[in-house]
């Protein structure tokens, strides 16, 4: 009866209590995992919009590498402010190209003889045409450059320097055409006062140059020596621009040097040696076309330069010629690279 009377009561309470707790160890585990379960899968989008977020980023920042533009203008007011500071120079090149007679031979000379007859003002003879040679020829030369190197380059596959030369002579081209009458006229005023005062054309300034010449010579007088002019343009603009960011390049790869001023004034210096080593024959040949009043080809001033000096006269006004171009190249890229500094900050793109 006992027995029974156990069995009808149920199982001990030790027994129930073994039981419940096996359960329960059973049912934690499938519990956690379950939680664990949904912990994942709700943290997927997390993880996912993450991911999204960080390529998305990456995608922007690679975007913005491929289409930085800036301004067309940026070449032409960086050569301008070099100009107004070189301009000397590039007057006593002129002035040596063009000598004749007893004029001195060195540029000491040419200094002190023209301080001596026109002032320390001479040495600015022919500044706005200079300008508005600048404001034209450099303007269109580095903005086509520019404007190649964005649309087909990027900083993380640079141009070869094969690539570089023949999008700098494109642009180096189009800048000799449009420029050209500036050109001719930058020529004559700085040469006009080493003229007898009987063969001065006195220039007031650009403007009224530009509208005697038109009246005086017609239209066609604007292009006198295009072509000489275009063809130094093309290789002054490939040996310029495109060795400078040649050797910008490999100073920042290849030296402890990083994009600052003394990488910039570093690469921009040799960029002057080589530009003024492959377009002084050029020039010689472009000053004395474009001096000229009559017609005069390509043809006949290279005979009568070879006849008067033999090969010396491929490199003649070389040493000038390389103290004006060393200064302006320095001083034209230090400004284009400021230009470019100050267009980051204002853009929030700094590096």
């Amino acid at each position: 009866m006992q027995a029974i009377t156990t069995g009808l009561e149920g199982p001990s309470p030790s027994s129930s209590d073994s039981k419940q707790t096996a359960a329960a160890s059973v049912a934690k585990p499938a519990a956690q995992a379950i939680m664990d379960k949904q912990m994942m899968t709700s943290d997927k989008p997390v993880v996912a919009a993450a991911a999204t977020t960080t390529t998305a980023t990456t995608k922007t920042k690679k975007s913005k590498q491929q289409t930085m533009h800036y301004p067309f203008w940026f070449g032409g007011s960086a050569s301008s402010m070099a100009a107004t500071v070189t301009h000397p120079l590039d007057l006593v090149k002129v002035r040596l190209q063009m000598r004749t007679g007893d004029a001195p031979k060195s540029m000491s000379g040419t200094v002190l003889h023209i301080i001596r007859h026109n002032g320390i003002t001479g040495l600015y003879n022919g500044l706005s045409a200079s300008l508005l040679r600048q404001i034209t020829y450099s303007t269109t030369r580095f903005g086509i450059y520019e404007e190649l190197k964005s649309r087909f380059t990027t900083k993380d596959h640079p141009a070869s320097f094969p690539v570089l030369i023949a999008m700098a002579t494109v642009s180096g081209v189009a800048g000799g055409l449009v420029g050209n009458v500036a050109d001719v006229l930058n020529v004559r005023m700085q040469h006009d006062a080493a003229l007898p005062p009987a063969q001065r054309r006195n220039y007031a300034h650009a403007i009224d140059g530009l509208a005697r010449m038109t009246r005086e010579e017609g239209f066609r007088s604007w292009f006198r020596g295009v072509w000489p002019n275009s063809a130094r343009a093309a290789a002054m603009t490939a040996s310029q621009l495109a060795s400078y960011d040649v050797f910008k390049r490999i100073l920042i790869r290849h030296t402890p040097l990083e994009d600052n001023l003394a990488t910039h004034f570093s690469a921009s210096f040799l960029a002057g040696v080589a530009a003024a080593t492959v377009t002084s024959p050029i020039d010689v040949v472009k000053t004395r076309v474009m001096s000229a009043s009559g017609k005069s080809s390509i043809g006949q001033v290279l005979g009568s330069l070879y006849a008067q000096e033999g090969v010396r006269w491929m490199f003649k006004g070389w040493v000038p010629s390389f103290l004006r171009l060393g200064p302006q190249t320095i001083c034209t890229f230090i400004f284009l690279e400021g230009h470019r500094k100050m267009y980051k900050k204002v853009k929030g793109m700094e590096d």
